[in-house]
């Protein structure tokens, strides 16, 4: 099959052959047909290829950090009900969060789906699991994979958002989670949470270990008390021989240190092989971007709830989230915003699967390359900055070399 008239990460106008899941050619186009000559309902023509009519090819997204299990995309807007602080937001969502007008396992796929049609093909979804919603939640998550496997990959992370050691059972739950088929063990803030950072980390690692799985850890933990946890999640890594496997969501706290400081985790993130994973929050504190890219810190992005009982923002949209990295990171120049891209797109990607390189650059612009899976996007814009400003629905996604979005609806 040949993507023809397309404009590689806004570059030339190129044919693209995909053989199987992979690309296996990339040439200067041969021809210019008319553009638009092809229906937008019918990307592909009668000879099988792809349209791709001047478009922008990029590497789909990859969201490696969100929670479907507590969307409420496609319901009716409903007014925030959360009191600060993590435990009472996880009250909250508690009391709430089975009274939504459709049952949990349709719009977690219902969310899914517009991800995908939106051009993510790669999600790390959390599915929370505690005493109150045993597996409930991480139940749907994996309906949801299930139902949307060939269009979608999907990692699933046992979450346990009321810490590990607050209520008894916890750690139980959890364990169970990875029996059930979770591919990732979670962990929350060892410090403000479970205020016992020793037991928490623990049971986490300890879990991970005995099962194989990767760990993903949240942390909103402030200032030195984060780089403290953060400290001792570094330590185990290394200790236990798991480097490239351990991951710190948001991280607010860390940044707010000293240029030495700040420049010292980085480049023990590195030596460990711990990856981050933002959802680009607005406030002061910033990822250092161009400092992690330097070390070869593996970066990716994520939309974190969508329109839930935490927050009513979310859109399932990959594209209007680059837009909100590269705002919050106050990113201009175009190979900046085009960073922005690389960490929404191939920075997650490598989280997900550590074979593939890494963003060791602001300049790397990969997965593109003859013989990367053809997970694409193709995108309406002049540049891929003015594609991140303008966020157009021009779209057409494949996963593994097929089709499986187009014009923001699944095929």
């Amino acid at each position: 099959m040949w993507i023809r008239q397309c404009r590689p990460w806004g570059e030339e106008l190129s044919d693209v052959r995909i053989e199987g899941e992979s690309i296996a050619e990339i040439r200067s186009a041969e021809r210019a047909g008319p553009e638009g000559e092809e229906s937008a309902n019918d990307p592909v023509s009668e000879q099988g290829d792809v349209e791709g009519r001047g478009r922008l090819l990029l590497p789909a997204f990859a969201d490696v950090h969100v929670h479907l299990d507590s969307t409420r995309l496609g319901l009716p807007f409903r007014p925030h009900t959360g009191a600060p602080g993590v435990w009472a937001m996880m009250l909250n969502d508690r009391a709430h969060w089975r009274e939504a007008e459709i049952g949990l396992v349709e719009r977690v796929a219902h969310t899914l789906e517009l991800e995908i049609a939106r051009g993510t093909t790669r999600v790390r979804s959390f599915a929370q699991v505690d005493t109150d919603a045993g597996l409930e939640r991480l139940e749907a998550v994996l309906a949801a994979r299930e139902s949307h496997r060939a269009r979608c990959e999907v990692q699933v992370i046992a979450f346990p958002q009321a810490g590990l050691l607050r209520e008894d059972g916890s750690a139980r739950v959890l364990e169970d989670a990875l029996r059930a088929g979770a591919d990732v063990v979670g962990g929350i803030d060892p410090c403000t949470l479970d205020r016992d950072p020793v037991a928490h980390l623990d049971i986490v690692f300890g879990l991970a270990e005995q099962y194989g799985v990767p760990v993903d850890i949240h942390l909103h933990e402030p200032g030195d008390l984060g780089r403290f946890s953060a400290d001792l999640i570094l330590e185990r890594t290394v200790a236990l021989g798991m480097q490239g496997q351990v991951l710190i969501s948001h991280g607010y706290g860390l940044w707010d240190g000293t240029e030495g400081q700040t420049r010292a985790l980085v480049e023990r993130m590195a030596d460990a092989d711990v990856a981050t994973a933002t959802i680009a929050p607005g406030g002061q504190q910033r990822l250092p971007l161009e400092l992690m890219a330097e070390h070869g810190v593996r970066v990716g992005l994520g939309q974190d709830g969508q329109r839930d009982y935490w927050s009513p923002y979310g859109n399932a949209d990959m594209l209007d989230r680059t837009w909100q990295l590269a705002f919050t990171h106050g990113f201009r120049r175009d190979d900046l915003v085009e960073h922005a891209l690389s960490v929404a797109t191939s920075g997650g990607a490598s989280i997900m699967d550590r074979t593939l390189p890494r963003v060791s650059s602001v300049g790397d612009r990969l997965g593109l390359a003859v013989g990367d899976r053809a997970d694409l996007l193709l995108l309406a814009g002049e540049t891929p900055t003015a594609a991140v400003m303008d966020r157009l629905p021009d779209r057409t996604v494949l996963h593994r070399g097929r089709v499986v979005a187009d014009q923001l609806e699944v095929v």
